[in-house]
């Protein structure tokens, strides 16, 4: 067998795991599991938020390791959910490694992905239906949907700048769509920008960054755990800071 091969499977595997969102026990536990299927029983596997490290002995005693940077990454629970299901086919059927390596090939390749409009969309829904759950009325719903869609927008044109990170984008887009609200507000087109303001702003919230983490600790990873906590307080902290700013500009405007 060759080694190499197979470390780079394992590899190649975690990296979509986790560059799809899943937990980093998930993402050891997979990986570990089909390393040992195909006879690699001494296989480490090692990984933070932004880093993951396989290792495995050969025979010959000279153990070889590849370690992957994984870039910043959102999450995508269908990709995750199809990674998942290739891994246990693959502890189930060991086929052989290039068989392997083509089924991944193939996952990668029908791996969906929508459209600009449909994720603008997404936001402005979003808006839409939280804005009423926050004390708005139905004509408040419809702009919130629009100020959902600013944060859309503001994202996707932000993500294509380089240099930029999460909380920028989240410090801008907060801000848009606090300011938003309240011209709509003041021009008498909506009625309570407060709840315009959290419905939209739940698109930004890190809920499931802080619940990935909580289930981190429990489950012993602390570093990757700790991590994750930080990030979702500095998101919410940056939310609140373009937020307050807005608000504070539009009293004294």
């Amino acid at each position: 067998m060759d080694y190499n091969v197979l470390l780079n499977l394992g590899a190649e595997l975690g990296c979509q795991l986790m560059e799809s969102g899943a937990e980093i026990y998930r993402v050891e536990d997979s990986i570990t599991r089909l390393m040992r299927a195909y006879g690699a029983e001494n296989a480490q596997v090692f990984a933070i938020p932004n880093t993951l490290i396989v290792s495995v002995t050969p025979p010959d005693g000279h153990p070889i390791t590849r370690l992957c940077r994984i870039p910043a990454h959102g999450i995508d629970l269908d990709h995750m959910e199809l990674c998942n299901d290739l891994c246990r086919a693959l502890c189930r059927e060991t086929p052989t490694l290039e068989q392997a390596h083509d089924r991944l090939r193939q996952l990668l390749a029908r791996r969906p992905r929508f459209s600009t409009a449909a994720i603008l969309a997404g936001h402005g829904l979003v808006g839409a239906f939280f804005t009423p759950f926050f004390g708005g009325s139905l004509r408040d719903a419809l702009f919130g949907g629009l100020c959902g869609l600013s944060i859309g927008l503001t994202t996707r044109f932000l993500n294509k700048l380089p240099g930029n990170n999460v909380f920028f984008r989240t410090l801008l887009s907060s801000a848009l769509a606090a300011i938003l609200a309240l011209l709509f507000v003041r021009f008498g087109l909506a009625q309570h920008a407060d709840a315009i303001t959290i419905g939209s702003l739940m698109l930004l919230v890190p809920g499931v960054a802080l619940t990935t983490a909580m289930r981190e600790i429990v489950a012993g990873d602390i570093v990757s755990g700790m991590t994750h906590v930080t990030e979702s307080i500095l998101t919410a902290t940056t939310i609140a800071l373009g937020t307050g700013a807005a608000l504070l500009a539009g009293q004294l405007l």
